[in-house]
């Protein structure tokens, strides 16, 4: 079975503190499939933090935890994903990145994942 609703949390910490680590937790409480990308490799919840990029084929969202500046390095890597969707949560805020995405059909939003989490708006 294709995980058709995957999403991929770039900047992924292992700082219980963290948003990023906190939207892990809550997406695998909502059940929706979730895979990890961080500086640090380590386990939160049952999902793995890569440290390398992995080339997943089935990725409907992105959930950003990167500043804009820290994103230019994988923006390439975000658009080769295709992605249904990216959201730039508080922080992350890019217009230009916006744009790009624009370019290539895919859509974004300018929202919290755990607010989107909180109140059953997470799927589209």
């Amino acid at each position: 079975m294709v995980d058709i609703n995957k999403t991929l949390v770039l900047g992924a910490s292992l700082n219980s503190e963290r948003y990023s680590h906190k939207a892990i937790l809550m997406l695998r409480k909502a059940n929706i499939p979730v895979v990890a990308f961080g500086l640090q490799k380590g386990v939160v919840s049952d999902i793995e933090i890569e440290t390398c990029l992995k080339s997943y084929k089935t990725i409907h969202t992105v959930t950003l935890y990167l500043n804009p500046k820290r994103q230019e390095a994988y923006m390439e890597y975000i658009l080769g994903l295709n992605p249904k969707r990216v959201i730039f949560n508080p922080g992350t805020e890019n217009p230009d990145f916006y744009k790009l995405l624009e370019r290539y059909n895919i859509q974004y939003e300018i929202a919290c994942t755990l607010v989107l989490l909180s109140t059953n708006q997470y799927q589209s």
